[in-house]
């Protein structure tokens, strides 16, 4: 998530579990070499994670830039169990895991319990980033952000999020908190993991409000299930008929972003292939669709710059939590939201 101040088939992510998508050959005429690879997702299926990498998956088989791609999920630890995972296979050149914000996250609130370090993988690709919104329900009585911060300034509303402490939700949710005036302590929000648990909490009245990234809802959003209040980028998005936080008053904007760690070791030619094959699928016009299609924004960076995003990433966030701490306050602070699972996270 950036701050200033300031169709993966629709119901099709179940059926693509696990899924090993083969292609019968390479559609680039240039030098990427045919390849085999394994994407780890660090939370459960459903999620911001596991729905990048399924249409990750989805769009390298259909434009034949690799033999063959698996998706697999590997839970625990707000996702620092996969990471661990990746650190101890180092050298293995055809694995990589989706990763983005939410793990910088938790890899700063879990440095006592998992050592494990950003650092300590290979930086590979930053593949999009995409804004959070404020979303209601459609029978709630907040019709505008005014209104629902409003009500929220006085009391008693909870919010409900899809990641834990330093993901993007939380992050999204603190800094819109802060401002609209509410102090941390006395921001009430659950923790649900994976996006069908947040849904369900919303429209059973479990939370007055959610923020979370829109792409898992857009089709919610289009039949009229869902209402957007304001999206957190700096521009609109497109099919979605809400302001911006500036537009609404807040001198905000946040954004949440995505990309691919390989294992600590790796050889040069590895790394080379790797990221030519993310060169060439970046430059398709299935990449771009796929981009448009989920409402995420370009934003394309490898080798040095991505990692020296990351470490500048790794000690934002780091100072965030400093300032928007995970521990409940007076009325205040997170609690587990009925579908959540300690061991994921659904950034």
């Amino acid at each position: 998530m950036s701050t200033s101040r300031r169709t993966l088939l629709a119901g099709g992510v179940g059926a693509l579990g696990g899924l090993l998508l083969g292609a019968a050959g390479c559609a680039a005429s240039g030098p990427v070499p045919h390849h085999e690879l394994r994407l780890m997702v660090p939370n459960t299926p459903g999620g911001g994670y596991d729905y990048t990498a399924r249409t990750l998956a989805v769009t390298l088989s259909d434009t034949e830039l690799v033999d063959a791609v698996e998706v697999f999920n590997l839970t625990g630890g707000s996702g620092t169990v996969a990471l661990t995972r990746l650190v101890h296979e180092a050298g293995n050149g055809r694995l990589l895991l989706q990763m983005g914000l939410g793990l910088v996250g938790s890899v700063n609130t879990h440095a006592e319990l998992n050592p494990t370090r950003i650092a300590d993988a290979t930086p590979v690709a930053r593949l999009m980033d995409e804004a959070e919104a404020v979303i209601v329900a459609p029978d709630s009585p907040y019709r505008s952000l005014a209104a629902l911060t409003a009500a929220w300034r006085d009391g008693g509303l909870r919010a409900g999020t899809g990641s834990r402490p330093g993901g993007p939700d939380h992050l999204a949710l603190m800094l819109t908190a802060e401002a609209a005036g509410i102090a941390p302590d006395e921001v009430r929000y659950s923790v649900y993991d994976g996006g069908g648990g947040l849904l369900a909490a919303l429209l059973s009245h479990d939370v007055d409000f959610v923020m979370s990234g829109v792409s898992e809802y857009r089709h919610a959003i289009a039949t009229g299930e869902l209402r957007v209040l304001a999206v957190t980028g700096e521009q609109r998005l497109a099919g979605i008929d809400a302001p911006t936080l500036r537009e609404s008053g807040f001198d905000l904007a946040v954004t949440n972003w995505r990309g691919l760690l390989a294992p600590p070791g790796l050889a040069e030619r590895d790394l080379a292939e790797t990221t030519a094959v993310l060169d060439a699928l970046h430059a398709t016009t299935q990449w771009r669709r796929a981009l448009r299609d989920n409402g995420w924004s370009d934003a394309y960076l490898t080798g040095d710059a991505f990692g020296r995003f990351l470490a500048a990433e790794d000690q934002r966030v780091g100072r965030l939590l400093r300032t928007f701490p995970a521990g409940t306050g007076a009325g205040g602070g997170a609690e587990a939201g009925s579908g959540t699972d300690s061991g994921a996270d659904r950034d």
